[in-house]
């Protein structure tokens, strides 16, 4: 099966054409709905939303998907992490027998597709890399745990809390509650807008901080608890993350539009 078949659910967009009208989605847009669940790593957006996916191709129980990255030269590890995380959330829908997965134009475009699909590690593929991709995965998850971190207590600081109160809550002090998120202060409940909270908890979670509701909730880069009068300080290496991220966000961005050209996906 390819990308480029004449297949009529062969469909990048995830319109309805491959979806069963008896109502079990099958086809196009559920297996779109679940690449949207995967991020590029550095950037923590999801590979739909950048514009990565090519084609997406169904055929019975068996799917193939395409993408390409912004650069011929992006991380080896990072491509890799993407087309397994993708397969994966694939093959998660119960009617997917298998899902192949291809990388296009890349410079290891051809060993990555073939380990992936062929189910290796990444340490099979590429038994030189210096290091593998767990340990990716781990700095990348911290990385976004204090790019995150930033928002959450700037929405705090903004409703009045003082850093001393910030410093000591612990993950039991909030509770997110649709668009608010309600956090126990001595006694009483400070109400903020739940998102900047529920990412940042979210993030903190992968990365292995703030799971138990014990943990103190805000944490110091190195995962230590923050002094209160340096509080100030950490915000401000954490506002260097964010910094870094948008960047490159921008950067892969602009190099996605150029390689595709003006009427490509993102146009």
């Amino acid at each position: 099966m390819s990308g480029s078949s004449a297949d009529p659910t062969d469909d990048a967009g995830g319109g309805p054409r491959g979806d069963d009208p008896t109502g079990d989605r099958r086809g196009t847009s559920a297996v779109r709905d679940r690449l949207d669940r995967v991020e590029d790593p550095e950037l923590a957006r999801s590979i739909v939303e950048l514009d990565y996916i090519d084609t997406i191709g169904v055929d019975g129980d068996r799917v193939e998907v395409q993408f390409t990255l912004p650069t011929a030269w992006c991380s080896p590890a990072f491509a890799w992490m993407m087309a397994t995380d993708a397969r994966d959330e694939v093959e998660a829908l119960d009617w997917v027998r298998e899902a192949r997965i291809e990388l296009c134009d890349h410079m290891h475009g051809e060993e990555i597709t073939t380990g992936v699909n062929a189910r290796d590690t990444f340490g099979e593929t590429f038994p030189d890399a210096d290091g593998g991709v767990a340990e990716v995965r781990a700095a990348l998850a911290d990385k976004a745990r204090v790019s995150t971190q930033r928002e959450a207590i700037d929405a705090l600081l903004d409703a009045g809390v003082d850093p001393g109160q910030i410093v000591a809550l612990d993950r039991s002090d909030v509770d997110l509650a649709g668009e608010e998120a309600h956090v126990s202060i001595g006694g009483l409940s400070v109400v903020v807008d739940a998102d900047p909270l529920d990412e940042y908890l979210d993030r903190a979670a992968g990365s292995g901080h703030v799971t138990d509701p014990a943990d103190t909730l805000f944490l110091t880069p190195e995962g230590e608890p923050i002094d209160a009068d340096r509080l100030d300080v950490v915000q401000k290496r954490s506002r260097l993350a964010t910094v870094n991220v948008g960047g490159q966000g921008a950067v892969c961005d602009a190099l996605h539009r150029a390689r595709h050209g003006p009427d490509g996906p993102g146009s």
